[in-house]
């Protein structure tokens, strides 16, 4: 994910994420969304997760990486969205589990 997500970006993320899934062919047991890069986030962000959660086939699980420390993770802890979705610390940490 792009080190900003935003009003700017947000809306053209969406179709992004949705085209990277169905480019596989099948819909994914598991979508982690890799937010390490990501150093500002604002309500938007936790938008455009929650859309993309949304149009997955029920059961899909989504997952989130993002740096403990930042601005990113103190907007999934402010809005609830953490408690929804598992937020990990590494790539390696959520593909594992």
């Amino acid at each position: 994910m792009p080190a900003e997500i935003d009003f700017c970006n947000a809306a053209e993320l969406l179709p992004l994420v949705l085209s990277g899934i169905r480019a596989r062919g099948d819909q994914p047991e598991v979508l982690v969304l890799d937010l390490t890069a990501t150093s500002f986030m604002d309500s938007q962000g936790v938008r455009l997760i929650n859309d993309v959660r949304h149009r997955l086939r029920p059961g899909t699980q989504v997952r989130l990486v993002a740096r403990t420390e930042g601005v990113t993770s103190r907007v999934l802890e402010l809005t609830g969205l953490r408690r929804d979705v598992p937020v990990y610390d590494d790539l390696a940490e959520a593909l594992a589990s």
